[in-house]
């Protein structure tokens, strides 16, 4: 991704002045770059700008190739007081003419101790003009929040000299997951574990989708949990990234993390009245009770802010009994299973963090013994019955699988679906 240059200041001196300052500098870039003119009234052809950070006198050190005319020599030093900015036009250097350079400072957020470069060239319209490059570090920590440029010599800089501050996007200000941007935001897309590390503070929008449980047979599916939040402060540092794995047949999916943040995996769906497998991020869904029964299966339980509970099972009587209640979903609760059908799946959520509106965490079908299959909702798979098989939850997508089928009359048993997988998404302004 190509650099992206921003003017933040520039300072055009009208009346002498000894210190040329930026100030409250945004930390919202990867990279600094100031470029100069200057001259200054120091009684010579040629004179060094200092640069300081922070208001900070100390740490600094430099290595230097400088050439004059034909000359090339090199120098070194450690323990400065200030850094360099070059070498520039004095007062008696050729009338009118200006000295130009750059300095670069990448990384200036960081909580690494800074390197810049500079380079420099002061002309004095004859063959002693003055060319110097510079390696430089400020053995500090802290993020550079203001610089102080002033000349070497204790004097002015005159009339006309300038310097303007730029700030550098250096592509993305994070790596991990695969990356795509829009003309506003970068997106880093997990689909399978890995670390997100911001190379400056940010802050940034997340979405965190658990695994969805998987299914047994004749009973409901269930969707993954869902975590979504705006305005998150990110700091330089690696953040843990798990994508939860759907759930097998008759397991309950996986937890997705992002740093601190989990979402909880979606349960599996309930086969008995006590089956605390069935709750999570979404709940699953109830199965009937064979035969009749005094009450419903209902459905395992949600996580607040996550997801909604299963739809109850229907109790019977007879093949009646094994029509399951839908999977919850991330945006409501799964539908009961009734003597004819089963339960559809609970909604999902709907985000356009990707960058693409798209609905996570939907819940699956209720299976059947008797009657017409639930239907998945928003990437959940739809429930079976005795000749038909559960589908999976979309992968992914943190969609529930739709209920394995059992047919009592005709002894017919299809698997249920499995959980789909999570997603971790992290978006933040270029």
């Amino acid at each position: 991704m190509a650099n992206t240059f921003v003017k933040i200041q520039t300072v055009t001196v009208s009346t002498a002045v000894a210190t040329i300052d930026f100030t409250s500098i945004p930390q919202t870039y990867t990279d600094l770059k100031i470029v100069l003119s200057v001259r200054d009234a120091y009684a010579g052809p040629f004179d060094g700008v200092k640069i300081t950070f922070n208001s900070n006198a100390t740490g600094y050190s430099y290595r230097e190739i400088e050439g004059t005319g034909t000359t090339v020599t090199s120098a070194n030093a450690s323990s400065q007081t200030y850094g360099q900015a070059g070498t520039y036009n004095a007062a008696t250097a050729t009338a009118s003419v200006f000295g130009s350079g750059e300095v670069y400072i990448p990384n200036y957020t960081s909580a690494n101790n800074k390197s810049f470069t500079v380079e420099s060239v002061a002309e004095n319209n004859a063959t002693a003009g003055y060319q110097k490059l510079m390696a430089q570090l400020w053995a500090n920590s802290a993020a550079i929040t203001s610089i102080q440029l002033a000349p070497y010599q204790p004097v002015n800089f005159v009339q006309y000299t300038s310097a303007t501050l730029y700030g550098i996007s250096n592509g993305t200000k994070a790596t991990g997951g695969t990356i795509t941007s829009d003309a506003n935001y970068f997106y880093h897309t997990f689909t399978s574990s890995g670390t997100f590390t911001p190379n400056q503070n940010l802050t940034a929008d997340y979405l965190v989708v658990a695994g969805a449980g998987g299914v047994r047979c004749t009973v409901g599916a269930t969707g993954g949990g869902g975590s979504l939040e705006t305005a998150l402060s990110l700091t330089a540092q690696a953040y843990t990234v798990t994508v939860g794995a759907g759930g097998a047949a008759d397991t309950i999916g996986n937890n997705s993390v992002f740093g601190t943040i989990t979402s909880t995996a979606g349960g599996r769906g309930k086969s008995s009245n006590s089956d605390s497998n069935a709750n999570g991020g979404s709940g699953g869904g109830g199965n009937g009770t064979l035969g009749g029964g005094p009450t419903n299966t209902t459905g395992g339980t949600g996580t607040a802010n996550q997801g909604f509970a299963g739809g109850n099972g229907f109790p019977g009587p007879g093949d009646n009994a094994r029509n399951s209640g839908g999977g919850g979903g991330a945006g409501s609760v799964g539908a009961a299973g009734t003597a004819s059908v089963g339960g559809n799946g609970g909604s999902g959520v709907t985000t356009s963090i990707s960058g693409t509106s798209t609905v996570y965490a939907g819940g699956g079908g209720g299976g059947v013994g008797f009657g017409t299959s639930g239907t998945g909702t928003n990437g959940g798979g739809n429930g079976g019955n005795g000749s038909t098989a559960g589908v999976a939850g979309t992968a992914n997508r943190g969609a529930g699988g739709g209920g394995g089928g059992r047919n009592e009359s005709t002894g017919g048993t299809q698997v249920a679906g499995a959980g789909g997988s999570g997603i971790v998404i992290v978006r933040y302004a270029k």
